[in-house]
Formats: structure tokens, sequence, C-alpha cells
């Protein structure tokens, strides 16, 4: 007998019921869901056939299955480093954060009004990083280590004047980030040279940029402010890249002249889970602001001339200077940067010291006692330290993995140790033992003499700020993170219903995996075997996605979409170097296509040629023949969006592709729309090359307000032996003959991949399905309902969209003044995040539902817009004044609704309460309308005052 339970979920994931579907489906004018998609997708693409996939399992089940698929990971105890620790997450941030969906199903804080909360908790985390670096401006996180320091050679490249072409890298930076920074830097015909700084002594030439590691990878501690003096005297940037404890213990970077300081944020409480997500941090001098990578919160105000916070410089900026952005990036790692902002502000400066001080007297204590034994490669370190152990290393690391701990081998005749928060006095007498000393420790010493040179200790003072120094019983950080929490808009409070971003359920059995320990506590380069779980889940979810995408390599690698992105176009790039065709560098991009689009191709060595839309929104298939016929020689690719961005499923998708194939061309296909097309087709089978799959999006792993995200790529046959490889960890993790790494761990940010595991398995072939119908329903009865009030710009041939529509709203504009923006801040008055705003056409909102939105909540939405509407025709028809209106003033706080004084020519009831449902559970935003422009032109990047914070309250 089945068991009912398997159905549940996706009876669960899916809002609409059977019988709200067909009411829906009626209301389009169709009797069944199979008549309704045949005259939506192209009849060349759809495919008849169910996915071959096992059948969802219920959720227990899932997660049984899961769990033994976890127990096969070993979880030995690291000293591996290489920028990857032990840590404890604090208990009031794992509960309160990382497992709270208020914090995880937040949006990026595009609109800053609904954002105040995570804009203030990722301003803390500038503002640690600043600090800590003394460097004058941070941003809001990067993807990993090494890619922060590939994005510090390509800032250093946008800001050169000379022409520069050597990037000098330290052999004792991490491997890793040596192997990233080559990968970015070849299309550029960068030369990286990787060597000692003797070698950079002996450079002629001037220089674009030099990066040192501060310790370094093997933990040596040095006064790096002598190399630093050197790069910046061959005309280079000196980039350094730092370990944020040590910087507690070290004198800072900013201090010895840095001009950038890249790093990992991870060992600020967040596991090492194999990888990832961890949060970057890049700070730098004032002078590169504007050419910084990245998202920046800054200070600004709002109507009321309060103090407010947003997205500073580059918000979207990318989808605005498209292959002249500063970066291709669009998801950062908001949720992991929240995370360590949250151990920072929880432990405060004197725990974090204490932490960092802690690691460096166990570290003490150990080379204290092995020096007796073997030599110390250097005597000065922070937590690292390194042993020539000559004939006995093999013995040493057989002895160790017998203890159930990993540590790393440098080669045949070296080890290092690596020692972190989670170091107890047991360990370091399990080494000594490992190691061979006759010595048992019954103490911590921190008498032992220490391994900081006295002119590197640190001297000045960090994180003074009050933030820092409040909130350090559970009591107070509980209510801290609630009332930051409270400020904002996540999918536990209503609909998001971002175009092109799919903001679906995040369900609670998707994300309880992400915190086991047999998941979160593997270090990367942990050897594989003790990966086992972890490789399984690999090649289950390779296989699941390979058959959902009709790709047959797959690559997991990329840890955003952006970088999977990225990481298609340099696979592409390889295949056509293999060739022989260096000179196919051309790669055309439709003006419908998303920003990061040209960006990444850029990055890629690319040049964009773009191409019109018709007046459909539609690829112009004449142009496009025109331009590949013209480009013919040096046609690299195609990026295409499908469906696309405009919303509808291109009937010539096909034709399209061929094209590019007809001239040595490949397609690189965005899989931002995937969602519209998991179950009913498959890219990889209707003329795409490539393509990356946004797991943030179309597989439930949740936006974390702007990251994490993951966005592996498929590719066909032919492209299989260029994909991303990885050189610490060779086994399984690609091809010899790859395109190189494109993050720090080689699988990405593996530890929320059980997240999309999880959905595609508890969804099982029909529930991928039905998920993909109803999202394409839920648009089209959307677009149907607004229908008289908003024109849907554009729709297919049958007069229907995607899984998405946009709303013209230029002729309201046009006749009220009413802007886009004016009905993007009124929403947030009737409690919903606005759809995505003019973009990919300017004065439009672009919506997508999903088919996680119950019907309900569909006609709410629907509703508070039509509601707006009649709003704007009382403007039109001046019952509204065309400046002090509800719209022009939205959105309104309940400090200005319940002041003694009201000045607006409308009553308070209109501003607060235009729906019934507002009565009984009404948002209020925190902060009026905020001023973009005061914010750019007075850029503040720091902390405010807590008084300032009380003063508004006051």
């Amino acid at each position: 007998m089945r068991d009912h339970r398997t159905s549940e979920f996706i009876k669960r994931h899916i809002g609409p019921s059977q019988a709200e579907q067909t009411k829906m489906l009626d209301s389009v004018g169709y009797k069944s869901m199979e008549k309704f998609i045949k005259d939506i997708v192209p009849s060349s693409i759809l495919e008849d056939e169910q996915l071959d996939m096992r059948d969802s399992v219920s959720e227990q089940k899932a997660l049984d299955i899961l769990k033994g698929i976890a127990s096969k990971n070993t979880v030995n105890k690291s000293y591996i480093g290489m920028g990857y620790y032990g840590t404890y997450t604090p208990n009031v941030v794992l509960r309160n954060v990382l497992e709270n969906p208020g914090w995880y199903t937040s949006y990026t804080p595009y609109q800053p009004e609904i954002a105040q909360g995570r804009l203030e908790m990722l301003l803390n985390f500038q503002q640690m990083i600043r600090d800590l670096t003394k460097m004058d401006i941070a941003n809001a996180s990067l993807l990993d280590e090494s890619t922060a320091a590939a994005e510090a050679v390509a800032l250093c490249q946008r800001i050169n004047k000379e022409d520069a072409k050597i990037v000098f890298v330290s052999q004792n930076c991490n491997p890793q980030t040596i192997d990233v920074i080559r990968t970015r830097a070849e299309p550029f015909g960068l030369h990286v040279m990787v060597g000692t700084f003797d070698m950079l002594e002996n450079i002629k030439d001037n220089i674009l940029c030099g990066i040192v590691s501060y310790p370094d990878t093997y933990g040596f501690v040095e006064n790096i402010e002598t190399h630093i003096k050197t790069i910046q005297s061959k005309k280079g940037k000196a980039i350094v890249v730092a370990d944020l404890l040590a910087l507690t213990l070290l004198k800072a970077p900013g201090e010895m002249g840095a001009d950038i300081v890249v790093g990992n944020s991870q060992r600020f409480g967040v596991p090492m889970g194999y990888g990832g997500p961890h949060a970057a941090f890049f700070a730098a001098k004032d002078e590169y602001k504007r050419a910084m990578p990245g998202r920046i919160i800054g200070v600004s105000v709002d109507r009321k001339e309060n103090q407010a916070l947003r997205m500073a410089l580059q918000t979207r900026e990318q989808h605005i200077r498209r292959e002249k952005a500063t970066s291709n990036i669009c998801t950062a790692q908001a949720l992991l940067s929240i995370m360590a902002a949250a151990y920072g502000i929880y432990h405060g400066p004197d725990g974090i010291k204490h932490i960092a001080e802690r690691a460096n007297t166990f570290a003490n204590m150990f080379a204290s006692e092995t020096s007796t034994k073997y030599k110390l490669v250097a005597d000065t370190f922070f937590d690292t330290v390194c042993l020539d152990t000559g004939a006995d290393t093999a013995d040493i690391l057989k002895r160790a993995y017998n203890y159930g701990i990993n540590l790393r081998k440098v080669n045949d005749e070296r080890i290092s140790v690596s020692f972190d928060e989670t170091t107890e006095l047991k360990d370091i007498n399990n080494l000594l033992e490992i190691f061979g000393v006759e010595k048992k420790l019954e103490a911590l010493d921190a008498n032992t003499a220490t391994s900081i040179p006295a002119e590197l200790v640190r001297g000045s003072k960090f994180m003074e700020h009050e933030v820092f120094n409040s909130f350090h019983s559970e009591t107070e950080m509980l209510r801290y993170l609630k009332r930051l929490e409270n400020k904002d808009i996540a999918l536990n409070q209503s609909m998001i219903a971002l175009g092109s971003c799919t903001m679906k359920l995040n369900a609670v059995a998707e994300m309880i995996p992400v915190t086991w320990p047999e998941f979160g506590g593997l270090h990367p380069f942990a050897p594989v075997d003790q990966a086992q779980g972890y490789q399984e889940l690999f090649e289950d979810l390779k296989k699941m996605l390979s058959e959902i995408t009709g790709f047959s390599g797959i690559s997991l690698q990329p840890n955003a979409g952006a970088q999977g992105e990225y990481a298609g176009l340099m696979t592409i790039r390889k295949f056509h170097i293999s060739n022989g065709d260096e000179e196919r560098n051309i790669c055309i991009i439709p003006e419908s296509a998303h920003g990061t689009n040209p960006a990444s191709a850029q990055m890629a060595g690319m040049k964009v040629v773009v191409i019109d839309c018709d007046e459909e929104g539609n690829i112009d298939l004449e142009v496009l023949r025109k331009k590949a016929e013209e480009h013919s020689k040096n046609l690299a690719a195609l990026m295409v969006t499908y469906p696309s961005t405009h919303g509808v499923f291109e009937e010539n998708i096909v034709d399209i592709c061929k094209v590019i194939h007809d001239h040595g061309g490949q397609v690189y296909m965005d899989g931002a729309n995937l969602n519209a097309l998991v179950g009913i087709a498959k890219p990889g089978k209707f003329g795409p090359d490539v393509c990356h799959m946004n797991l943030h999006k179309t597989f439930c792993i949740p936006h974390g307000g702007g990251g994490p995200g993951m966005g592996p790529i498929g590719v066909n046959e032919h492209l299989e032996p260029f994909l991303p490889n990885h050189s610490v960890i060779t086994e399984n993790s690609g091809p010899e003959t790859g395109m190189g790494s494109v993050s720090a761990a080689p699988w990405g940010s593996a530890s929320i991949l059980p997240i999309s595991w999880m959905y595609i398995r508890m969804m099982g072939p029909k529930g991928l399905r039905e998920a993909t119908e109803v999202a394409i329903l839920n648009a089209n009865y959307m677009s149907k309902k607004l229908e008289g009030h908003f024109k849907t710009l554009y729709r297919g041939t049958k007069g229907l969209v995607a899984h998405e529509c946009i709303i013209d709203l230029r002729p309201i504009k046009a006749e009220s003044g009413i802007s886009e923006e004016d009905i993007a801040k009124r929403l947030i008055d009737y409690g919903f995040h606005a759809p995505t705003m003019s973009w990919p056409v300017a004065g439009t909102l672009m919506i997508e539902p999903t088919e996680s939105e119950s019907l309900n909540e569909i006609d709410k939405f629907c509703n508070a817009l039509i509601n707006i509407k009649k709003e704007v025709l009382m403007v039109q028809n001046k019952i509204f004044d065309e400046k002090d209106n509800p719209l022009k003033n939205a959105p309104h706080t309940h400090q200005e609704l319940t002041g003694d004084v009201w000045e607006h020519k409308y009553t308070r009831e209109q501003a607060a309460f235009p729906l019934k449902y507002l009565k009984e559970n009404k948002f209020w935003a925190p902060v009026s309308r905020v001023d973009n422009v005061y914010g750019d032109r007075n850029l503040v990047c720091s902390c405010p005052s807590l008084d300032s914070y009380r003063d508004e309250v006051a």
C-alpha cells in the first residue's frame, strides 16, 4: 500500500490546491493543465515523458535517507588550516539567525525601507572588518577568500593606467587562492608570477599588484611592511590576504600601508561545511571605493530626515553598467556575514581577542614541546605550527589518522598543525603523542614564550563601537536580533513576488540537514575517503540535475549564479582554445539579458555585442543572423535567458541556437528562469550547450538576505573535458583538462547542497513538473486578474506568459505623475515587498508569484495592486493632491502616523489601512522613503552611534 505521506510534501510545497488550480485555469480560459501548458511551451521543446527519477518520498523518509548518507562522512578533528578552522556558532545566533526564516528567507535589500534590520547587521560587518584591518572602507562580503583575492586583482586592473601585466603572488599564499587568481587572470593576458619575495625584488618592470599572505599558508608571521613597500615601489598595489582572528593580535595591514585587504570570516562562528558558504571580506583605501566589487552598505536619511541605511554605489550596478561593471557578482554571502557580525557582537572585542590568544597559546605550547624533536619551519606564527618531520612524516600522519585527526601534509618531509577556537588541552596531548613527544600537559600555560614578534603585536584598539560592547548576555543578544528581524519583510511575513528571483518556499525539512555536524564539521581539504557521504550526495544530485536539464556533465563548484555564468563561459573559452580557435572572443547578448551576463562575458575575456529585441520582447532572429554572419570567424557564444527575461517562451529558441552553431559558436543559457522548465523542457536537448542552475532559486536554497547561493553548471558532452577543476583536491573534483578553479573549495558551498537534494527527492518527477506548471499558472492567473488595471507588456503567441509577467507602468506615470517607485513603495504600506522594479524594462514591475503561493495570497497581492491603481486614479482625478498623496509619501511609519501633528491632505486611515486585512496584520516600515541620492553624495559606510537610533525612537 502506498504511503500517503509521500504526496504530502508536494501539497505543502505547492500553494494552490487542486480545486484552486481548476478555478485559476478556468479564469485564464482552460479546462485542463495539459492543454494550458501546450499552448504556452513551444512544441519543439516540450517534453511529454516524465522525468526518469525516483518517486517522491515523505519529509521524514527523505531525512532518514539523507541521514544515512551523512553518516558515511567521517568528521575527524581538523588541524589542516589553509583558511578553514573549527569554530563554535553561538547558540543564540544558530537558533535566531541561521535557523530562523525571518533571516534566511529575506531578499537582497534593494528595497531598503523593509530591510533596515539586515542592512544594520551588514553595516556592523563592514565596521568590524574596517576595525580589524584598519582600512578606510569595507564591503558587505564576497563569495570566498580566493575569489575576493581575484576581485582585488581585477580592481587593480580597472584602475591601472600603466597597462602593467605582472601579478606577483607570494608562493606562501593558500594554493586554492593562487589557482583562482590564475584562472581569473588568464583571459586578460596577465602574467601571474608565483614565487619568493627575492623574486619580487628582482622584477625590473612595473607590476600591476602584489599579493602577500598574513600569516602565510604555513603559519609564518613576518613584518610584511617591507613587502608592501617593495610592491608599491614597482607601481603595484599591495594586496594582503589576512586572517581575521589573527588581526586581533597582529598589527593591522592598514597600519602597514596595504592598499587592499581580503580574507575570510569563516572562523567567526560559521561551520567549515566542507567548503562553504562563508563570507569573504574586502577592505580598501578610500580612493578605491568606486572601483570596489560587491555591495557596500551606507548611511543615508529618509523622507523625514531620519537616519536610514541603504546599499550605496553598487546597487544593482551590473544591470546599469553591464560589461563595464566593477564585478559580475550579484549574490554575495549576506546571511554568513550577518552570522560573522553577530559572532563579533556577542563575543565583543575582548571575547574575540581571548579566543585568538587561546589559539595562539596552544600553538606556542605545541611548538615548545615538539621543537625538542623536530625543527620549526618558522618560529614566529599565530595559530599554525609547521615542522620539518623528515622521514617520520608518513608515520606521524598514519598515527594521526588512527586518532581521528587530520593534519596538513605540506610535502613528504613537512607537516603543519593549525589550532583554533575548538582546541582543548586533551587535543594538545593527543598531538604530542602522535608526534612522539613523551610529555603530558596539565594546564593551558599563557606564559609560554610568545611566537609573535614584538614589532608585530597589535597596539591599536578595535571594535570600540557600542554595538560590539552592548549585547554580551544571551537575553540582550536575543532581543537585539529580534529587534532587527522585525524591521524586515521576509517570506514568513508575506509573498515576495520578485520577477526573475523565484522567492519560493524554503521548507524546514530542506533546511534541517544544513546544521548536521556530519555536513558542517568537515574541512574542505579533508581526504576524500572521509567524505564518502558528501561524494554520494554530489553524485546523486548531479545525476538528478542532469536528468532535469538534459546536460550530461555537471560541475557543482560555482558558488553563486554569477560564478556559474563565468564558469560556463570559461568552459566555452577553453573549448574554443582546444580547437585552435583562440580568436573566438565575441559574445552576443540580447538587450533583455541579465545584467550579470555582459559583466561575466567581459570577465571571461570576451567582447560583448548587444542585439535588440523585437516589439514582442523576443530576440530578433534576422538581426541575430546578421550579427552571427558579421562575427562568424570570431563568434564565441550567445548568452540567452530562457524563458526570456521578458517572461515569455520564445518560439524560435531552437532556430536561435542553430544560427549560433552554424557559425561555430556555443550557446550559453542563463538558468535564472529554470523554474519554468523543470519537468516540461530540457535545455540540454533543445539547443544550449551550457547552462547554470541557480539552486537558490529553482531548487530552494534560500536567498538569505542576498546570499548564499549556488550556481552549478551543466554542459553537453563535448564541453565536459573543460569543466572547472581543483588542484588541492583533485579526486572527483573535475577533469585535468578543465578551465581551472572558480571557487576556493572543490565543490563550492557544499553544506547547502543538501537543501536542493531534499527538495528534489521530496518532490519526485511528478511533483517537480506540477511545481513548474503551477508556477506558470499562478503568473497567468495574476496577469489575467490585473487585466484592465495594468497592461502586461509581453505575451507569447497565445497571449500567455511564462512564470512571470511584466506590468507596464509607463502610461500611469505619463498620465498621473505616479512612478513605478511610488507604486513599489506604496506596496510596503500594504505589507508586501515590491516586485522587480524597472528591470528589464524601465518603468515596469516584473512579477513572479512562484508555485508556493496560495490563491488567497495571490488574490491579496493583486487586490493590493488594484487598490493602488484606484489611488492613482484619485491622483489623476485630483481627489488626492498630485504631490502630497499616499503614493508619493509611501511608505508611512508608525511614528509619523501616531504623531501629534498630521499635515497631509489625506487621512491617517487612507495612509495606514487602505484595505481591511491590514488592521489584523500590519507590517510597519521602520523608516520612510530613503533618499538614495543623499546617501551617495554623503557616503558614510561605518556604524552610526546607537544614540542616533535611540534618538529616533525618542
